[in-house]
């Protein structure tokens, strides 16, 4: 797909499609995005890290499920979404996916790479997966931002050679679970393929809860039947973390936990997070896993993402910041 000129009115759904509009510069041209008041407030939390970069989320309309005139309405230059994933929303079908890039604006994303979802019959034929970083080139050649996306996918790439080389230096790997904690457990796997787990999959943690299946309800017995050494808890990031974290530990049974016993509970920000949350994501999980190797996370009691001292930090906040605001000169 070519544009003449980048798009400048631009439509998502997905949090990883809107986040790479504001990798690529791009973030004055959202129009909508899913949840925009709860997303674009944990992406503050990261902006407060990056110097000069800010979003206003505040204009944005909540684009999951939308009804059909709403897209004839914000009258986009592109909706950056998947029209595989649009087709399985309650309140569209194939025909109006179709509708819409004839009359509206093309879709063009890639939305059902994040856990390998079977796609819509017309769909099915001439679907491909890919990784996050390989979506988020595709949509830099829509932006025509090819060069940010390379300045990027180097910090990555040299991020992801040092978590490697740290691996390479110890033998352990913890066990642990991942949930979403909202006065119960859903568990989430750490491994195996999709860009949910581009967070946490090059870890080579072992899984405390790799037999459940994804999105599954567990209770605190069998989360303590599993004895993680580590917890993560998916969307843990942001203000209310004391107090999640508090509430897990006062469930009866926590105590015999041994992620519990040795303090080892540690907040995560969210599986559908496109580069900027990757590169977050990546440090913070190194350090709550294998602190010998990366450095030990800060104590954090909730607020922006804790201000890693630089000699500690795994990747150049300033250079990721002057990046998103086109200065490309390393």
């Amino acid at each position: 797909m070519e544009f003449t000129e980048p798009p400048e009115n631009v439509f998502t759904v997905l949090l990883h499609h809107a986040d790479m509009a504001v990798a690529l510069g791009q973030g004055e041209s959202l129009n909508g995005m899913y949840n925009p008041e709860g997303f674009g407030q944990l992406y503050d939390l990261l902006f407060e890290r990056l110097p000069g970069v800010s979003v206003d989320w505040s204009g944005l309309v909540d684009t999951w499920n939308p009804d059909k005139e709403e897209l004839y309405e914000l009258d986009s230059d592109i909706h950056l979404e998947d029209p595989a994933l649009m087709a399985t929303m309650e309140a569209w079908e194939p025909d109006d996916v179709a509708e819409i890039r004839t009359e509206v604006a093309p879709w063009f994303g890639n939305s059902l790479s994040r856990n390998h979802s079977e796609p819509p019959a017309r769909w099915a034929d001439q679907y491909r997966y890919h990784t996050l970083w390989e979506i988020f080139e595709r949509v830099a050649a829509v932006f025509q931002a090819r060069a940010r996306y390379e300045a990027l996918a180097e910090i990555h790439g040299d991020l992801i050679s040092t978590i490697t080389a740290g691996l390479e230096e110890t033998e352990a790997r913890p066990s642990t679970a991942r949930f979403l904690w909202r006065g119960g457990i859903w568990a989430y796997p750490l491994n195996g393929p999709g860009t949910v787990r581009a967070h946490t999959r090059v870890f080579d943690a072992e899984d405390a809860l790799a037999d459940v299946p994804s999105g599954t309800q567990i209770d605190m017995e069998a989360l303590v039947e599993a004895d993680p050494d580590v917890i993560l808890v998916d969307g843990g990031l942001g203000p209310d973390w004391t107090t999640t974290k508090q509430e897990l530990y006062d469930e009866p049974t926590a105590q015999g936990l041994s992620a519990v016993a040795n303090d080892r509970v540690f907040p995560i920000g969210v599986r559908y997070g496109g580069p900027l949350m990757n590169l977050f994501q990546l440090e913070m999980i190194a350090k709550q896993l294998y602190p010998e190797q990366f450095g030990a996370w800060p104590t954090y009691e909730g607020g922006p993402y804790p201000d890693v001292p630089e000699a500690e930090r795994l990747f150049d906040r300033q250079r990721v910041a002057d990046i998103i605001n086109g200065d490309l000169q390393p």
